[in-house]
């Protein structure tokens, strides 16, 4: 392989191996966070694409900008604890009842699945895709005290997670400290109801203790896309003349 084709294939690919050289620089720390690709980033419009786009941008815009709620403030989903992923997560744990005859014990919403933040005021269709772009679906497992306990810890691990109907106190190293659901304490040999989405029930983003359950442990209601429950819920509340809302509580506190 030639220069030219080396080069041409790190453009393709967007990588590069380097080699031949040595730095006396270490990587010291880094930060991260996620950036809305929106507007901003819309300069020297390919105009021929975008003739090509447009009847389908405005089939698209009928569909996912009429006003179907509102926000008293802008919610966001950030560790350990934020508005919207306590939101999401009281969402998750309130729609087990239709299923199962009541409010699931628990409610868990992973952060990685909540991709942006519910603006203030105006609340749209697309609002709603934006922040849960998946096809992710209700899922309510039974868990013993004993698994629940270590699901927990898997919180604790990552620093926190969306959680309703339970406390947490963590460590600031991602140890579970104390946990209680409902203000009580865990009993192991107890049954749990527990409120998710199919991809955390499947023991993804870090939430290994699902890993330990059985399809018969697993309850999948048709046609309860976590989507579905959200447009639900924030239309549900536009009806009865309330602002969608949520706040910290104090779910998972960590400990200096």
């Amino acid at each position: 392989m030639n220069l030219k084709s080396i080069i041409l294939t790190g453009v393709v690919s967007g990588c590069f191996l380097l080699m031949g050289c040595k730095s006396g620089y270490k990587l010291q720390s880094f930060e991260g966070g996620r950036f809305p690709i929106d507007a901003q980033y819309d300069v020297n419009q390919d105009k021929e694409a975008l003739a090509i786009f447009a009847p389908y941008k405005k089939t698209v815009d009928s569909i996912m900008t009429p006003v179907i709620s509102h926000s008293a403030r802008v919610l966001t989903a950030h560790r350990p604890e934020s508005e919207l992923s306590n939101l999401v997560a009281d969402i998750l744990r309130f729609a087990a009842e239709e299923h199962i005859g009541r409010v699931a014990d628990v409610g868990v919403m992973n952060m990685g699945g909540l991709r942006t933040s519910l603006p203030k005021g105006d609340v749209t269709f697309g609002s709603i895709y934006e922040i849960t772009p998946f096809e992710n679906s209700l899922c309510i497992c039974n868990m013993t005290g004993k698994q629940l306990r270590s699901l927990f810890e898997d919180i604790a691990r990552v620093r926190g997670e969306g959680l309703s109907g339970a406390k947490l106190v963590i460590s600031k190293d991602g140890k579970l400290l104390s946990a209680t659901v409902g203000g009580k304490p865990i009993v192991d040999s107890q049954i749990y109801k527990v409120s998710t989405i199919d991809y955390v029930a499947e023991g993804n983003d870090h939430m290994d203790t699902f890993r330990q359950l059985t399809d018969a442990d697993k309850l999948l209601p048709k046609d309860s896309t976590i989507r579905q429950l959200f447009l639900n819920y924030v239309i549900r509340l536009e009806k009865e003349g309330k602002l969608v809302d949520s706040k910290v509580e104090g779910r998972i506190i960590v400990k200096e």
